[in-house]
């Protein structure tokens, strides 16, 4: 049997996001040291509980079950998923053979093949003018370029798409997104949902104007677009991803 902390290492691996573990705290609505243990103290904490695994696994959209991920009892998948299920928004990242014949090139895969509903029964604000379905990139090129993200398997592109962000990127252009970031820790450029709608937007965390917790501002780079705010808790908002890296088309 696993230990807790290897199952804990194997579906939240290296490296892992800046605060993830505070996420999950408040996930699961248990302190911070105690997570902590989860994760680096097998003499003191060998399970969790199987309401804590069942909430990680829905945040997190971990293919496991839960009795697997709290105490290490197999199976390890759930009934309803079997070896050759298809259970990601986009196909990971694979390899290619390189020309020069050395490192294998990475194939960078486009978050959903239908580009409308990105596989969550949802709409995007504005159609994008064509699709870029992947990009064949070089180990090196990936390290200099992307140093920080959650893995090379959670890592998709998305077209842009509406005037909102306007200068920072036009519709149409490609945008690197890692998926396995699921909560809004700190600002940045982020990649959701509201209910039916999809958008890319800068979001910054406020804090609350009468009490502890904090607002997500809502920014757009184009001035037409005035910000609003959003409760983190809204049960109809989803992160699907941190936008890494934007690359911005002129017309010549």
């Amino acid at each position: 049997m696993t230990t807790l902390q290897n199952r804990l290492a194997e579906v939240f691996p290296e490296p892992r996001h800046r605060g993830l573990k505070a996420e999950i705290a408040e996930v699961c609505g248990v302190k911070p040291a105690s997570v902590s243990n989860w994760f680096g103290n097998p003499e003191k904490v060998a399970t969790i509980s199987r309401e804590n695994a069942e909430k990680l696994i829905a945040h997190y959209k971990l293919k496991v079950a839960a009795a697997w991920l709290a105490e290490g009892k197999p199976p390890k998948q759930p009934s309803d998923i079997g070896p050759g299920t298809d259970t990601t928004s986009a196909p990971a990242p694979h390899a290619a053979p390189s020309p020069e014949g050395g490192e294998p090139d990475l194939v960078i895969t486009q978050y959903d093949e239908t580009g409308g509903s990105m596989g969550h029964g949802f709409n995007l604000t504005d159609n994008p003018p064509g699709h870029i379905r992947s990009w064949r990139v070089t180990h090196e090129w990936l390290r200099l370029n992307v140093p920080v993200h959650t893995g090379v398997k959670n890592l998709a592109i998305v077209t842009g798409f509406g005037p909102s962000m306007k200068p920072m990127f036009n519709p149409g252009d490609p945008l690197l997104v890692d998926t396995g970031v699921k909560v809004v820790d700190h600002e940045g450029v982020y990649f959701f949902r509201v209910g039916d709608e999809g958008f890319i937007k800068l979001i910054q965390r406020v804090p609350e104007f009468d009490g502890p917790g904090v607002r997500l501002r809502v920014i757009s780079k184009n001035p037409d677009f005035p910000p609003y705010d959003l409760s983190p808790k809204n049960p109809h908002f989803e992160v699907l991803g941190k936008v890494l890296t934007v690359w911005r088309s002129e017309q010549f």
